[in-house]
């Protein structure tokens, strides 16, 4: 599994961070991803369930590493790379193009005849609850919180179409969901008052 040539020192993890951090050589940084190489092998490996997949991963996890280790203030090392590596490789299975989905073949599928009208009265109720709220909420949350929950987009998708960091992304989804919540559950006061 090594794609780096055999470097060995006896400085600490800790020390090769500080030396990555203060020069910037991936020389530096290989020498210490090289020690776990094969424990974020294993983690992608475990998540991805497909070799080449995780070969994949391990090199960009390299790559990610060149920006991230720079921006990040690491204690542990290698909890911090297992992190790391599970975090890619949930982001990875979570994109769109890795999703498979079944066909179903409508005339197969027997419909319920008898809907209850009530039920689908408070349906429409929570849809149109639904629809005021989004439309109460911010034009940066609105537009993330639909591509994230109504198209299915990841963060790095919804960054890249966007505009916005990862972390804009992230925080504008969470505040987003909040505030969908605290606008619903006013909503469904108001309604159960009437």
């Amino acid at each position: 599994m090594s794609f780096l040539k055999t470097i060995s020192s006896n400085d600490s993890d800790a020390e090769l961070v500080q030396r990555y951090k203060n020069g910037g050589h991936l020389t530096t940084l290989g020498e210490l991803y090289q020690r776990y190489m094969e424990l974020v092998y294993g983690v992608c490996l475990r998540y991805l369930k497909n070799p080449e997949d995780a070969k994949d991963s391990v090199l960009a996890i390299f790559e990610e590493l060149i920006k991230k280790l720079q921006k990040h203030d690491v204690v542990n090392f290698k909890s911090w790379l297992y992190q790391v590596a599970k975090n890619h490789c949930l982001m990875r299975l979570r994109s769109t193009k890795n999703i498979e989905r079944a066909t179903v073949d409508l005339e197969s599928v027997q419909l319920e005849e008898n809907v209850h009208l009530y039920g689908v009265l408070e349906e429409e109720e929570k849809l149109n609850q639904l629809d005021y709220c989004l439309s109460r909420l911010s034009a940066e949350q609105k537009d993330v919180v639909e591509l994230f929950y109504k198209k299915g987009k990841c963060y790095n998708q919804i960054a890249e179409q966007t505009g916005l960091d990862w972390k804009a992304v992230r925080s504008a989804i969470q505040n987003g969901r909040r505030n969908l919540k605290k606008c619903i559950e006013k909503e469904s006061i108001k309604s159960t008052l009437k």
